[in-house]
């Protein structure tokens, strides 16, 4: 696309779904596969770094374990699917990789890796270094632990997750559809393909459908969307691209072709890490001052506060919402659930005698606070 430049886009995420990985039969689609490593070895050569998302590993495991509904009937059957999908999935792009001179790095990644500080840091670390030795990281979900709980769920929120630890300017979710497009293009005839995207709105969001074209993978265009709201928070632009062409990463540079989800000016690294969380331990309801405070750059206090939900420690992320429902914010608590049930509407000089200790400066300070 004229307007989103991956070539001088330092870093650039590739996801790849399983319905363009995986044919009906249950086989890698080698030719197409070895097409994309070519695309990925020309960036390379050109300077730029790529991490891959790839997405396959319960497609393949079902097939060859022969599970119903494509490993996905139980959550059982999906971790027996991607640990047998897995190292034929990292054995092919080790393979394919290498035959264009690339080094390939598997990195399996849970949700709670990249939702805890800490670890978070570590997978930006591990990613930094991989790509400073020019090795291509290919990332997927941890399926065969992760549990219904705690996991993404689909691979498009992954890629912008992993955009933002790896400090990418760009993701591009190759797909089984051209883009987002005004109603779901394989039932409405007059549907038609929004170019360009400035700022996902209530109206862009209604135009998503949940469902997978292929049955094969677990997002959808919905699924998408929840991505480009994660990386362009994160200052990254998003790039949905029909994968259904070989050399797919070269249509890039192609004007009409794809949505391009416009990135918003980068913020703070802690502030985007908070931003594309999609867990958090607790929600903070506040009145309308607190809510006005909020919105004209202010930090929250406690006198703001009208209820207290979750169980959460001090430091855990938690969502800030307003009278109508609508979450506001997302924060590190400066208390603990007790304590902030303690406090709830009290002014900061009342919190003092109520814990007996003083008062720190505010329940979540501005700093460590993002707007949703």
């Amino acid at each position: 696309m004229s307007h989103f430049a991956p070539a001088i886009c330092p870093r650039l995420v590739v996801k790849i779904g399983s319905a363009l990985l995986v044919d009906s039969a249950g086989n890698v689609r080698r030719d197409w596969l070895a097409s994309v490593a070519a695309d990925i070895a020309e960036r390379v050569r050109g300077g730029q770094q790529i991490v891959v998302v790839s997405s396959g590993a319960i497609a393949l495991g079902a097939r060859r374990l022969k599970l119903p509904k494509g490993g996905r009937a139980s959550l059982e059957d999906a971790q027996a699917a991607a640990a047998t999908g897995q190292i034929a999935l990292a054995g092919v792009w080790a393979e394919l990789l290498g035959a264009q001179g690339l080094t390939a790095a598997q990195m399996l990644v849970t949700l709670d890796d990249l939702e805890d500080r800490r670890r978070f840091l570590n997978a930006s670390a591990t990613l930094d270094r991989l790509l400073s030795l020019g090795v291509v990281p290919v990332v997927n979900e941890n399926d065969s632990v992760a549990t219904s709980e705690i996991r993404f769920g689909d691979n498009d929120r992954l890629a912008a997750r992993v955009a933002q630890a790896a400090s990418a300017r760009g993701v591009v979710l190759l797909s089984d559809v051209d883009g987002l497009y005004t109603a779901n293009p394989h039932r409405d005839p007059n549907a038609t393909r929004l170019a360009k995207i400035d700022a996902i709105t209530p109206d862009i969001e209604a135009m998503a459908s949940s469902d997978s074209a292929s049955g094969m993978g677990s997002g959808g265009m919905a699924s998408k969307l929840q991505a480009a709201k994660i990386a362009t928070m994160a200052g990254a632009d998003l790039l949905i691209l029909s994968g259904l062409y070989y050399h797919p990463l070269a249509r890039m540079a192609q004007a009409d072709c794809g949505s391009l989800f416009v990135a918003s000016a980068a913020g703070r690294k802690k502030k985007s890490w908070l931003a594309g969380r999609l867990t958090a331990k607790g929600r903070i309801l506040v009145d309308a001052g607190a809510a006005k405070a909020l919105r004209s750059g202010k930090s929250l206090l406690a006198a703001g506060i009208t209820a207290v939900e979750g169980k959460f420690e001090r430091g855990d992320v938690v969502d800030i919402v307003d009278e109508q429902g609508i979450a506001l914010a997302r924060g590190l608590a400066e208390y603990d659930c007790r304590e902030a049930a303690a406090i709830t509407g009290l002014s900061t000089a009342a919190i003092a005698e109520r814990l007996g200790v003083p008062p720190r400066a505010a329940f979540i300070h501005r700093d460590h606070m993002v707007m949703l």
